[in-house]
């Protein structure tokens, strides 16, 4: 499927989320029985304030911080790459400016691709978008559409090849395709720490980057495309 698909044509995107709040005890009132409940299903033999830092990874419990989307132009000698982010405090604004990037597309024949992005990111922006009264674009409103008409693609669903036993994470599959992964000062379990308390979303926008690039090479490989030099530009 993927060798139909001209790469120009694709969106490759990551997000980095935290919870809505810093902490549990500044959660509402209406919400905290909520996340006790979701908390017990995830471990019982911790309380709903220990785990509450694992909040962020659910669309009901925490907030989008940072879109970073690339784009891979095939040319003649070379691969040319150029990323971006959007990143702030106010999520609905930051849906709002990737909306409009998407917008910028064909939209019909325009793809998203991201690792796990079936499972999370696609459906997590789609969720805080209606939470955030936002219309959701063409590519990503989904519901009543046939499979083969959804225009996601999953670089992990890809290396699957249909077995569904186990995760690769996208720094795994980076190091078996000896693909450089370029060290960096945090890492996606820091996130929600430099969000609260170091505030700074500037190195979370880095980190974001770092890894859409790291996405991109991987799908390069898929279609072995990889062999040609890569020229990239963060923006």
């Amino acid at each position: 499927m993927i060798n139909q698909i001209p790469i120009e044509k694709i969106l490759f995107i990551d997000i980095e989320t935290v919870p809505q709040y810093k902490n549990y005890d500044e959660l509402p009132s209406t919400i905290k029985p909520f996340w006790e409940q979701k908390s017990e299903r995830l471990d019982k033999e911790k309380s709903a304030k220990e785990l509450y830092e694992r909040a962020g990874i659910y669309a009901e419990f925490g907030k989008i911080i940072c879109i970073s989307c690339g784009r891979a132009i095939n040319k003649t000698d070379h691969i040319y790459i150029r990323i971006t982010s959007i990143f702030g405090h106010d999520e609905k604004e930051i849906l709002n400016n990737f909306f409009n990037i998407i917008n910028k597309f064909d939209t019909d024949n325009l793809y998203l691709c991201a690792h796990n992005g079936k499972e999370f990111d696609f459906p997590y922006i789609a969720r805080r978008s209606i939470i955030n009264r936002i219309k959701l674009p063409v590519v990503l409103n989904i519901s009543g559409y046939k499979p083969w008409e959804v225009k996601h693609l999953d670089t992990l669903e890809l290396w699957r090849f249909g077995d569904y036993k186990s995760f690769t994470s996208l720094d795994l599959l980076a190091a078996i395709f000896n693909i450089p992964s370029p060290k960096d000062e945090i890492s996606g379990k820091d996130v929600c720490k430099v969000y609260y308390e170091e505030n700074d979303l500037k190195k979370i926008a880095n980190y974001c980057q770092k890894d859409v690039l790291t996405l991109i090479q991987v799908y390069l490989r898929y279609k072995d495309l990889d062999v040609l030099p890569i020229k990239c530009e963060f923006v």
